[in-house]
């Protein structure tokens, strides 16, 4: 029905950049929020940013001023760019939104995507 892919993870050393992106694809009416989230072993998943459709934003604090989410809505997609990245960013990091489509009965209901490795470490 819905997918939602992710790109962009890989590996870095402290201080560097990478640029996420998220593309929604399938059976789409609309969507409304739109963030990452992300998660290491052991430890629940985190909210990293989110995005609505008018384009507020919410970090977590361990990302303010250093990490920021955008979205193309023409293209269904999700950005994620990360500057001075440390160590401890290291993690899967996971997109999600809120999608209505027909088999939703035009309800948003939340999609995973299915996660892209982030590593930091010089």
């Amino acid at each position: 029905q819905v997918q939602l892919v992710e790109s962009g993870g890989g590996s870095v050393q402290p201080g560097g950049s990478l640029r996420l992106s998220c593309a929604a694809s399938g059976s789409i009416f609309s969507i409304n929020a739109m963030g990452w989230y992300r998660q290491t072993p052991g430890k629940e998943r985190e909210l990293v940013a989110t995005i609505t459709t008018g384009g507020s934003t919410n970090y977590a604090d361990s990302v303010k001023g250093r990490f920021t989410i955008s979205r193309e809505n023409a293209w269904n997609t999700v950005y994620l760019q990360m500057n001075s990245l440390k160590p401890e960013d290291t993690a899967v990091y996971y997109c999600n939104a809120d999608i209505a489509n027909y088999y939703t009965s035009y309800r948003p209901r939340n999609y995973w995507g299915q996660g892209t490795q982030v590593t930091v470490s010089s």
